[in-house]
């Protein structure tokens, strides 16, 4: 694993980051940094935070308080379609496809997030896209017409063919067997050596050791444990708050 502490130029800071809604505190003063071209993942149980914390990223979750900066810019009040433009993709926990629109359709859509000087340039890039992500012979398909874990490809798919220099993948191999996720799991680390930065929510703990670089750990709304994997996963309070029964039964 990369030594994070060595590489990169941070891209991503956030400080104080809470999202609270009503009296639930479902992100309460988080403060983290990303740097460039490494795999992070955001480990916790279901309830923790971890997708409100990559809304808050996108704008789609308004602040309650912190700031978020990228690439040295602030951007605590950007409209999230603004984000977009700044090079931030993302795949959502539950599947967001147009199910009338074909596969192809539904990747193109990508490109139609970024900026008109920016789009004629990605758009001849679909095709490669979906071979890369293994989708490409169902392109004319509509995802109503694919397995689970064939939709979720198409969503990787429809994030990264804009090549965003920030991707957040949320839970991106749920309902994929062992195979399919060792090779979501290839792919997204030739996508590093590509130079993309990623989030990864994740429950798979081995898939998050053998792919992240950098491991952040939330419950309650709170980050509690980041660091190196192997040293998050043995995080006393990581194995409470998360492993717990698995850690015990062990």
């Amino acid at each position: 694993m990369t030594d994070e502490s060595s590489s990169g130029a941070p891209l991503v800071e956030l400080t104080d980051v809470a999202v609270h809604f009503g009296g639930v505190r479902a992100v309460d003063g988080v403060t983290l940094t990303m740097r460039e071209g490494l795999i992070y993942g955001l480990l916790g149980a279901n309830g923790s935070g971890k997708s409100t914390l990559l809304g808050a990223v996108t704008r789609l979750n308004r602040l309650t308080r912190g700031s978020l900066c990228f690439d040295g810019a602030d951007f605590t009040k950007l409209p999230a379609h603004r984000v977009a433009h700044l090079g931030v993709a993302r795949t959502f926990q539950t599947v967001r496809l147009i199910d009338d629109r074909s596969v192809r359709d539904n990747v193109s859509l990508g490109v139609d997030t970024l900026d008109r000087s920016r789009r004629k340039e990605f758009a001849a890039r679909v095709d490669e896209v979906m071979e890369r992500v293994g989708i490409a012979e169902s392109a004319r398909l509509r995802p109503t017409e694919l397995s689970y874990g064939m939709q979720r490809r198409v969503e990787i798919a429809r994030a990264i063919v804009g090549r965003p220099r920030l991707l957040l993948l949320d839970e991106p191999t749920a309902g994929m067997n062992t195979d399919e996720r060792d090779e979501i799991g290839e792919l997204l680390r030739s996508l590093k050596s590509e130079g993309f930065t990623q989030l990864l929510v994740e429950h798979d703990v081995q898939m998050m050791v053998d792919v992240c670089d950098h491991l952040f750990a939330m419950n309650l709304g709170e980050l509690i444990a980041d660091g190196a994997p192997e040293s998050v996963i043995a995080d006393r309070a990581v194995r409470e708050s998360y492993l717990g029964r698995q850690a015990n039964d062990a």
